[in-house]
């Protein structure tokens, strides 16, 4: 049986005091891949903000990765982003130091402490998106997709049940871009992780198909498939 890394039910998500989707109703099981796609404003970040406990639940029910979101206070919030893995689009890497300066801050952000397991694992990651050799490389020194997959690498770190990516491809060439989404269904698909992706970019969709959930006039719909 499928176990679900998300399960929203009866949802209402505010920015402020404005009601940005109703009634939002999803379900997202262990190792699936989904697109979340709607036009710029139409909620599609509001939602990611919600599954990562940026943004409150006050209606409905929501569990991420075990975590009830309505229990979340900022005493919790850390502690269920340790299961996850977010991604960006404009990367957020720190630029005063390294590529194994920026993982080990994040680690030690989340509680590591032993020298040698922080290096092992920081080696780790940077092999699974292959880039082994640029630790010492500084984020100036790196391409853009280079740094998108250090930013993939950061975060792998926690070994997260459930990546969710923002538009990850947003700022790269077609050619780069087929790369990341390679590298983000390797993930996918070999380490049995869920990934929520927000895009607007239909070429990537119908390029590397998946489930597809769309935003729009204050809705989550389920698309059958994406026309242009």
């Amino acid at each position: 049986m499928s176990e679900a890394i998300i399960a929203l039910n009866n949802v209402n998500i505010y920015q402020g005091s404005s009601l940005v989707l109703q009634d939002v109703n999803l379900t997202v099981n262990k190792g699936e891949f989904v697109y979340l796609v709607g036009k710029t404003g139409s909620g599609k970040s509001s939602l990611l903000k919600t599954l990562y406990g940026e943004l409150p639940l006050s209606d409905g029910t929501g569990i991420v990765a075990g975590f009830d979101l309505k229990e979340l206070d900022w005493k919790r919030v850390p502690f269920l982003r340790r299961t996850l893995g977010v991604v960006f689009q404009d990367f957020q890497l720190l630029t005063d130091r390294n590529v194994n300066e920026n993982l080990k801050f994040v680690l030690k952000a989340t509680g590591w402490t032993d020298e040698r397991l922080m290096n092992e694992k920081i080696a780790d990651v940077l092999d699974k998106v292959g880039l082994k050799s640029k630790g010492f490389k500084m984020p100036f020194e790196l391409s853009g997709g280079e740094q998108q997959r250090i930013d993939i690498a950061r975060a792998l770190l926690n070994s997260p049940k459930l990546i969710l990516a923002d538009e990850p491809t947003g700022n790269l060439d077609p050619e780069t871009s087929d790369e990341i989404m390679k590298l983000l269904f390797h993930i996918s698909r070999d380490y049995n992780t869920a990934v929520v992706m927000a895009t607007h970019d239909y070429i990537v969709v119908q390029k590397f198909p998946a489930r597809l959930i769309r935003t729009g006039q204050g809705k989550v719909e389920e698309l059958s498939s994406i026309s242009m």
